[in-house]
């Protein structure tokens, strides 16, 4: 049975390349003059839309609910009128509707928004429902599910994840140095309603000021502990994480809960607690804008929806015509066609390079060195992976277990034949998808 490792020897050292950013606090853009603010900004249903053309919008206004319980609600980022309703394609080739607003640089806020009456488990959960919060570490599951599950009350520890391995994204990093109050406000708020008496807080060796820090302000707060680890990628997935702070293994087929935990992005953290302090839905996300065809790398706060263009052209345009675009990591990102796109929740950078680099080196036949096998965090097999896939052997690929890969990235980029196996991974489980939806 493919297991989480427990030797230290899976993930891959990655160039960190964090230094253009690191030590930039974000710095807030002005309001455009439109947002595209789409209805699918998360894991589960899309959003219906509450607005219709020529409908007046203000700052925290929920335009898009949905029945469906895997989901989360959008909130209008900007106030101002709603020009059209488009419909968009998803950087997962999902299909979205996309409220356009045509923004009039007043900001005025709604009259909903108020900070919210939290007096027990109950109403928090439905708090952070309300609150549209999803997983702002990449994932963007709905938090208000992840924050209650039915073994509730075998749950007892809450691990905030501030490991952000992705190489260039820093803008976690400046949570922890920015927002160091929000951080602990939000993890005092999830103990008090969540009743968790054991906090770790993991962050890398090479964020060493953020570790001093946080180590300073949690050291009088009983229950809290700062767990370095080791700079290598995956250390912020889930499972990894969980392992490494707690010592619990996750099982296959099992959720964090299933062991006794929570695990939570630190800058979700600190929303929450933002949240129930003003009651302002999640609008806007934090950025880190960087990359060889970038002017000027920086971490950005910008409002939901803004496009990408609008944020590079407040970084000082491109240096270069850019010759890959991506949402994310070079990990585990999405490559986009072009700048047009908006953003949502759980983007956490925008790296724009002038060159493709190793990603255009020419791929060759296997070798069956077994390297991608050592560097999966899961002890998964990627090159056999491929040949199934490769014969259409839905047998074999469940009994090697492809749906255990969370397209981490290790196996492509250890592969010296650069194959394009985290690709073939996720086509492999579409194709069991497919199978089982028939």
């Amino acid at each position: 049975m493919a297991f989480l490792k427990k030797n230290g020897l899976s993930g891959v050292h990655v160039p960190h390349r964090k230094e253009n950013t690191e030590e930039l606090p974000a710095v807030r853009m002005p309001v455009p003059a439109k947002v595209y603010i789409s209805m699918q900004q998360h894991i589960g249903a899309p959003c219906k839309p509450l607005v219709k053309k020529g409908d007046s919008v203000k700052v925290g206004q929920l335009i898009g609910t949905s029945d469906a319980f895997v989901s989360a609600p959008v909130h209008s980022s900007v106030s101002g009128t709603v020009t059209d309703m488009i419909e968009i394609i998803n950087v997962n080739s999902a299909r979205a509707v996309c409220v356009v607003i045509e923004t009039d640089g007043l900001q005025t806020v709604d009259e909903s928004v108020r900070p919210p009456q939290v007096h027990d488990a109950a109403r928090f959960i439905a708090a952070i429902r309300d609150s549209g919060l999803v997983g702002l570490g990449g994932a963007g599951f709905p938090t208000f599910i992840k924050l209650n599950p039915k073994n509730i009350d075998q749950v007892d520890t809450l691990v905030v994840n501030g490991a952000e391995c992705e190489p260039y994204i820093t803008s976690d990093y400046r949570t922890m140095m920015d927002h160091t109050d929000d951080i602990l406000e939000g993890i005092e708020l999830l103990r008090k309603y969540l009743t968790l008496p054991h906090v770790y807080i993991g962050i890398e060796k090479n964020k060493p000021k953020a570790i001093e820090l946080m180590r300073e302000r949690t050291e009088k707060i009983g229950g809290i502990e700062i767990v370095p680890l080791d700079a290598k990628y995956p250390k912020g997935a889930e499972k990894v994480i969980a392992y490494e702070t707690t010592g619990r293994m996750v099982p296959e087929g099992k959720l964090p809960n299933d062991v006794g935990l929570i695990v939570s992005n630190v800058t979700s953290v600190a929303f929450i607690a933002q949240y129930l302090r003003t009651g302002m839905p999640l609008i806007e996300k934090t950025l880190t804008v960087d990359g060889s065809a970038v002017t000027h790398p920086q971490n950005v706060t910008a409002l939901i929806g803004t496009t990408c263009s609008d944020i590079i052209d407040f970084c000082g345009g491109y240096r270069t015509e850019p010759r890959l675009l991506l949402y994310g990591g070079p990990m585990m990102g999405s490559a986009i066609l072009s700048d047009s796109y908006p953003i949502i929740k759980n983007n956490n950078a925008l790296l724009a390079f002038a060159e493709a680099g190793e990603a255009q080196m020419q791929e060759t036949p296997c070798i069956r060195c077994g390297k991608c096998i050592e560097a999966c965090p899961y002890n998964l097999m990627p090159a056999q992976f491929e040949a199934a896939y490769k014969a259409r052997d839905l047998e074999t690929l469940n009994k090697l277990k492809v749906s255990l890969c969370m397209e981490c990235g290790c196996c492509s980029y250890i592969c010296p034949a650069r194959r394009p196996l985290v690709q073939t991974n996720r086509l492999a489980k579409a194709l069991l998808r497919a199978q089982a939806k028939k």
